[in-house]
């Protein structure tokens, strides 16, 4: 046989064994992925025909069946068991916060979260706990994650009689309260059940039931059983009785429509409903249903159900953004202890309400009426344009905000004027120009010209510039410590001059102002703006002898297991000024509030105690302010109107400001915030100065007679005699004008000069 027959011979060979191999396999592959028709096809093989064909297509359809449900149950046990289903999830359930008073205990908001309040099952009424598996899920505790017999009958109402009916278990019902999934598609509600067996599996049935509990809606941003008792009722949840809890239980399907809030009788006839199930399910006798339907319902009246806003919680929310980090909040649960004292606090509203209202009366006053307002145009959310004050009151030693009104109602209006309110200090801020003179030297009782201020007699001011005193008078000569108590413009002046700016704007910094201070001689009279809570926290330099105390609201935060998440910064300070400087303000502020500009306190006000203050009222009584202290507590005080126009004819800082410091000081005082001598406790000693220069009195000063005695503070006792008055110095009368020195005569060559002739 030719070669070339023979290896053709031998290709076909091998391609005819390549063939019944692939045959082969692909026969195997048919048989294995048939196999369950097959083995049927074989079992039915001898079967009547009648009968073969219907049990082949009714096993096939369950086999297929089989297998489609074991794929599913594959995919979607696999998504359950992501880590975005953790079944820790369910657990962490976002709380509001409460906010407590100063002593821990008194609570004054909530803030942050759901208005929802942890509890364990065991603090829940044993009637609440049957109403709910009776409304809910009757066979609770009898089934798994998913109840077979409860699905088959929904399945079949929805397809027979074309009517939805769901089959949720109640830990179906807590993945969807606790996941975010699309619930309401088929997909969704296969992945619910996943999830559902994964939780049934990591937790008891009466951990589920608690978790879940914690869970549940009720409408108005309530959740949880125990803020649903307290919203509705006022009482905890493990006091409620079986009418409360089945009216409960009764409303969870519809909380917004069901609500007793809404419609009193809806929410009944759900009770109703829940009492029926009760009774059917054997959880009750009928003699306890019909006992709980002649019950009283009971809701919150109308008066509480609104939970008014507070600036003193804008204020805590404000430092608690800056302490926690955001997810904290957000999870909330939080147990927030602040520096607030409640009493003072309400005292403190009710003061400037009443003080404004008042105003409101004055003949000059020609704007909206806070009574206008509510009549007119509450319900347009406009927002008001009555007058407003606000308040901050902190304790001397540690800086604790104890009281902090941001205007007379925060649902009316939420700008927060104590915080925010920018607005021109003007005389409240002479203080610290004194300060400053002190520590550069002068001296209270030293002598300042009180006279209209010259062109280009001031630093820095335009020729022109030439402020008034605000009563039109002028005088020659007085005391730094009259000028100050007497609010003097004039003299104030000289004295910033004689600082220089850079100087009064250092301390001015030191104390805690931090916005924009123009370097201008106007600065001297508080021509710059400033708020409450800045203006409150520079006046405690004066009773703390020149140290400076940091404002602060919150003083310990715990999260929702008790555990110190923030301890509070505790007391902060800073010296800003000399003892001496700081205390020679202090008393003449005293003097303020006696016989100076504040001197209403005493007389009109009834107020008695030892304290020291200062008001202020910027042009065309657009602004007015007392900022005062006491030897416990420091408090600004400030009138005005958003708009920056003008309150009222003479409305000055001692009519408006003042009076409602007088009546939160005397609150005080009754609370226990002691009003004791303001004297300091730091060295003095008596020396002889000169009123001219503020320096040791010299023979020269004694016979000008400008020396007088002075009892000082030793870090302010002056280092070198009077300059203006050495011991041979002519004395020179003060009215007198110096005359010029004559011209210089030339001498003639040759000649003598003649000896020098003193100048008068």
């Amino acid at each position: 046989m030719p070669a070339k027959k023979k290896t053709a011979k031998k290709a076909a060979r091998k391609s005819n064994a390549k063939r019944v191999k692939k045959s082969s396999q692909r026969s195997l592959a048919f048989r294995v992925a048939f196999a369950p028709f097959l083995a049927i096809g074989k079992v039915t093989a001898k079967w009547p025909t009648i009968v073969r064909w219907p049990a082949r297509i009714a096993l096939g359809s369950l086999w297929i069946g089989f297998f489609i449900f074991c794929a599913v149950v594959i995919f979607y046990g696999a998504r359950a068991h992501s880590s975005k289903y953790d079944p820790e999830k369910i657990t962490q359930m976002p709380a509001r916060s409460i906010v407590y008073a100063q002593d821990g205990v008194t609570e004054i908001g909530k803030l942050h979260g759901d208005n929802r309040l942890m509890v364990s099952i065991d603090e829940v009424s044993p009637w609440f706990k049957k109403a709910l598996i009776a409304r809910e899920d009757a066979r609770f505790y009898d089934h798994g994650a998913i109840d077979i017999r409860s699905l088959g009958r929904a399945v079949f109402r929805n397809v027979t009689q074309k009517k939805m009916e769901g089959a949720s278990t109640l830990t179906m019902q807590l993945v969807d309260n606790s996941y975010a999934y699309n619930g309401k598609s088929i997909d969704g509600k296969l992945l619910e059940m996943a999830i559902a067996f994964r939780i049934e599996a990591n937790y008891k049935k009466d951990q589920i039931l608690e978790h879940y509990m914690n869970r549940i809606f009720w409408g108005h941003s309530i959740r949880g059983i125990e803020a649903a008792a307290r919203t509705y009722f006022e009482k905890p949840a493990s006091e409620l009785t079986l009418s409360e809890s089945t009216l409960l239980a009764g409303i969870i399907r519809g909380p917004n429509t069901f609500s007793p809030f809404v419609d009193l009788q809806k929410a009944i006839d759900q009770r109703d409903t829940t009492l029926k199930r009760m009774v059917h399910y054997k959880f009750i006798t009928e003699a306890e249903a019909e006992e709980a339907k002649n019950e009283k319902v009971k809701i919150r009246p109308v008066s509480r159900r609104i939970t008014h806003d507070s600036y003193a919680m804008d204020a805590i929310r404000r430092d608690l953004d800056i302490i926690l980090e955001e997810q904290e909040i957000e999870m909330g649960g939080l147990h927030i202890k602040t520096t607030i004292n409640p009493e003072l606090q309400k005292a403190a509203e009710l003061a400037i309400e009443a003080r404004l209202k008042e105003a409101e009366k004055d003949p000059s006053y020609h704007h909206q009426t806070r009574a206008q307002y509510l009549s007119r145009y509450a319900k347009t959310q406009q927002a008001p344009k009555y007058i407003q004050g606000a308040l901050v009151c902190l304790d001397n030693r540690t800086g604790a905000v104890l009281a902090l009104v941001g205007g007379r109602n925060a649902d009316e209006s939420k700008y927060n004027r104590a915080l925010h309110g920018k607005r021109q200090i003007g005389s409240v801020f002479k203080p610290f120009v004194y300060m400053t003179a002190f520590d550069k030297g002068l001296h209270p009782g030293a002598w300042v010209r009180d006279s209209r201020i010259q062109p280009g007699e001031i630093q820095g001011a335009p020729r022109s510039w030439s402020p008034n005193n605000s009563d039109g008078t002028y005088k020659t000569l007085m005391m730094v410590q009259e000028a100050l108590a007497r609010s003097r413009n004039t003299s104030s002046v000289r004295i910033g001059d004689y600082c220089g700016i850079d100087q009064v704007i250092e301390t001015a910094r030191s104390v805690g102002f931090t916005g924009k201070i123009p370097p201008s001689p106007a600065t001297y009279l508080g021509t710059f703006e400033a708020s409450p809570w800045e203006v409150a926290k520079a006046y405690t330099v004066f009773p703390n002898q020149g140290k400076v105390v940091r404002p602060f609201i919150i003083s310990e935060i715990k999260d929702s297991e008790g555990n110190v998440v923030y301890p509070g910064s505790g007391t902060i300070s800073w010296s800003a000024a000399k003892q001496g400087a700081a205390t020679s303000v202090s008393n003449t502020l005293q003097e303020v509030t006696s016989r100076g500009t504040a001197s209403r306190l005493r007389s009109a006000l009834d107020y008695k105690e030892v304290c020291g203050g200062k008001t202020g009222t910027t042009d065309n009584y657009r602004d007015a302010w007392f900022a005062g202290y006491t030897s416990s507590l420091t408090c600004a005080v400030w009138v005005g109107m958003d708009d920056n126009t003008k309150t009222i004819n003479r409305g000055y800082g001692s009519t408006l400001a003042l009076p409602i410091w007088a009546k939160v000081m005397k609150k005080a005082k009754d609370l226990g915030y002691p009003a004791e001598s303001l004297k300091p406790n730091i060295p003095m000693q008596s020396v002889r100065l000169c009123r001219f220069t503020s320096q040791l009195a010299t023979q020269g000063c004694e016979a000008h007679h400008s020396a007088y005695n002075a009892a000082i503070p030793v870090d302010l006792i002056p280092k070198h005699t009077c300059d203006n008055h050495p011991v041979r110095a002519q004395i020179i009368q003060e009215s007198a004008v110096p005359a010029p020195p004559s011209r210089a005569v030339p001498v003639q060559e040759g000649q003598r000069p003649s000896r020098a002739i003193p100048v008068r």
